[in-house]
């Protein structure tokens, strides 16, 4: 397969089709990254890529073994991140996206918020807070009392108070609300976790890893307040950067500038050694396909004669030329251009004058028979011979 003949024949559609599946592959990474179900994933991908390198080495019983199995991978696929494939739907709900929203109207309890948590923490009284975004929580924790009040600082301290039976879990805010206390919430799998961190951070990551909350941890070890977010651990120093975390970031109070070359930076910049990995990957696996999608080049060739009758010559046109729309597997297409394509008319029964000549496949001889020709442009093609002038 010549590599350099496709990429010569990259077009929009395939931009658009590399750069879709790049973004596509990057939102499962960042999804799933850290999770149990992300183990699992590697292990389907790695075995894809066995799949791959064994159908192309032809390998006749390997090959037949992964094709049943294949059937059960989607099975288990499907009951294995059940709960990831909801998630990931709700995420791409439109409603989301065209102003649907319910923004909170809460935003009058947060500088007394931001002082009880500071107050606490000084205390040595650990807690941990759910802030529910967009994603739905409800399925990811467990257990729980039912309560709806507004998080004031003397409700908190009650929760929270070392001899309440309800201190020992999380509580849940919702659009400005205590929904829930007393919640467990998922341990983070990972294994590259500092070993000061304790249970709190872990289930805080853990949450996090499943879905767009927030967590707020106030570590009673430390003396600390601090928010999970994004698979990392966020110290928030004092309580005027905790009250613009809560009101720009998790309850979207006030209303931020919309730069689009900003946020297209952002994008851009933020981790963009993984962006760059995923778009490699995705790249190298679009060249391994590539060359067996079914392909159309559109090629323009100089039209050649044999069989001139002597003392003519054809006057006009003086340099003709016609064009071709080739169709076959790209891999054999891209290698066609118009030093590999012969095109001839036979003009052994020609006359001096004015003539028409029908143009076919007959009147092109191709470097093989995989490539068909589907178009010719022109498909007739009007000549003109007259004497070939005599040299001196």
């Amino acid at each position: 397969m010549n590599l350099f003949a496709i990429l010569s024949n990259i077009g929009l559609p395939d931009i658009l089709d590399i750069l879709f599946i790049s973004i596509v592959s990057y939102q499962f990474y960042i999804w799933f990254w850290g999770t149990k179900a992300f183990k699992a994933l590697i292990g389907i991908v790695l075995l894809s890529g066995v799949f791959i390198v064994a159908k192309s080495w032809g390998l006749f019983l390997t090959t037949w073994v992964f094709q049943i199995l294949w059937q059960v991978f989607v099975i288990l696929l499907i009951i294995l991140f059940q709960r990831e494939i909801r998630q990931m739907l709700e995420r791409f709900n439109p409603l989301k996206t065209i102003g649907f929203k319910h923004k909170s109207a809460a935003d009058g309890w947060v500088p007394a918020f931001a002082g009880w948590a500071f107050d606490v923490a000084k205390k040595r009284i650990g807690a941990i807070i759910v802030f529910e975004r967009t994603d739905l929580v409800f399925d990811l924790i467990t257990k729980g009392i039912s309560m709806e009040c507004d998080p004031q600082p003397e409700i908190l301290g009650s929760i929270f108070y070392k001899e309440s039976p309800l201190h020992d879990g999380a509580i849940l805010i919702s659009k400005g609300k205590i929904l829930k206390t007393s919640c467990y919430l998922p341990l983070s799998a990972r294994e590259d976790l500092p070993q000061e961190w304790g249970t709190r951070h872990r289930a805080a990551l853990g949450l996090t890893e499943q879905c767009d909350a927030w967590v707020m941890i106030i570590s009673e070890e430390r003396g600390e307040v601090s928010f999970a977010v994004d698979n990392d651990i966020r110290k928030v120093n004092d309580e005027k950067e905790l009250v613009a975390l809560l009101e720009d970031a998790v309850f979207d109070f006030k209303e931020t500038d919309t730069d689009v070359k900003e946020k297209i930076k952002f994008w851009f910049t933020r981790r963009y050694k993984i962006k760059i990995i995923v778009f490699a990957l995705v790249f190298i696996m679009w060249l391994l396909f590539a060359g067996q999608q079914n392909f159309e080049k559109k090629i323009n060739l100089p039209l050649n004669f044999r069989n001139t009758p002597a003392g003519l010559m054809v006057s006009q046109p003086v340099d003709p030329k016609i064009s071709i729309i080739c169709r076959g597997l790209r891999k054999d297409v891209s290698l066609l251009d118009e030093n590999n394509i012969i095109t001839s008319i036979d003009l052994f029964s020609a006359k001096s004058g004015t003539s028409f000549y029908n143009i076919t496949t007959g009147n092109l001889t191709l470097p093989n028979d995989r490539v068909h020709i589907v178009h010719i442009t022109p498909a007739r093609i009007e000549l003109t011979l007259g004497k070939r002038p005599k040299s001196d």
